[in-house]
């Protein structure tokens, strides 16, 4: 069974990037009552000329469950998102997790990195003289992108949460969500370490460039013995260029009139981030 024709979904987390939100997914479908599909769709965003009828077939299995969800972190960004969620699902209820936007800025930074996708001078990604437009700074500033929500979408529609009350404050994140959704049932945090851990060991750079082309024969392998064993022999821990304490001060003066107005939408998130910063200095991923 596919997305009923006259049942949208009832909720979608649209964003942001680099903030728990697979955690947040994770701990939702613990629940038999709620519904959401595995991957990504980035339909109302990146998708969408693939049509309606292809998204509602990504749906299969959400019969049994009383709510039925998705997670998108690029619907927060892309600008024509908004008015097609609100043409789809006036009534959704939506979910953004959002972090320090410095933070959120370098652990998406990291994250290509260590994909090899940008290089080492860092200042060329995250100094707002530069690249003020760029996906990396660009992607952090969430009231910017939440006017375009706001102007659509009835306030209480609207959840706003702090990534780092997921360390912090698991158990109360999941109960503002819960509340959110109108949901009986308890959320639980479903795992106690990161889903994606920037620290943890890869296999080399080069050595990845190397065997893309036989991907398709080692990717069905990967989780046996041998490979685990091979792969455990060669990766190393990436590392990455350091967040120096300029160029972050550079970025928060960038950020500073954002945060200033997310905090008048929410209290709660900006002292969530400040918070963070004054009891855990070191830069997490």
């Amino acid at each position: 069974m596919t997305l009923p024709e006259d049942h949208p979904v009832d909720f979608l987390i649209i964003g942001a990037a680099k903030c728990a939100t697979t955690w947040l997914q994770q701990s939702l479908t613990q629940t038999p009552a709620i519904y959401m599909p595995g991957p990504e769709l980035h339909f109302f965003s990146r998708e969408y000329d693939r049509g309606i009828g292809w998204y509602r077939n990504q749906f299969d299995g959400c019969e049994t469950a009383d709510l039925i969800g998705e997670k998108s972190n690029s619907y927060l960004t892309v600008p024509e998102a908004a008015a097609r969620i609100r043409d789809f699902a006036p009534n959704a209820r939506l979910i953004l997790q959002m972090r320090d936007p410095v933070q959120r800025a370098y652990s998406d930074y990291c994250m290509l990195f260590r994909r090899g996708e940008v290089s080492e001078h860092i200042e060329d990604y995250l100094d707002p003289a530069r690249a003020a437009d760029g996906r990396f700074l660009s992607d952090g500033r969430y009231a910017h992108h939440l006017d375009r929500f706001y102007d659509l979408f009835p306030v209480d529609q609207i959840l706003l949460l702090a990534f780092e009350d997921v360390r912090g404050n698991p158990v109360g994140n999941l109960e503002k969500v819960r509340a959110h959704l109108n949901l009986r049932e308890t959320l639980e945090p479903p795992i106690s370490k990161k889903v994606k851990d920037k620290n943890a060991a890869m296999v080399p750079l080069p050595l990845r460039k190397a065997l893309a082309p036989v991907r398709f024969v080692l990717d069905p392998v990967r989780n046996t013995w041998p490979v685990r064993s091979l792969r455990n022999a060669v990766a190393r821990q990436v590392e990455y260029p350091a967040l120096t304490d300029d160029l972050a001060r550079r970025m928060a003066d960038f950020y500073a009139e954002d945060i200033a107005r997310i905090e008048k939408r929410d209290p709660d998130v900006s002292h969530a981030w400040a918070h963070a910063q004054k009891h855990q200095p070191a830069r997490i991923n």
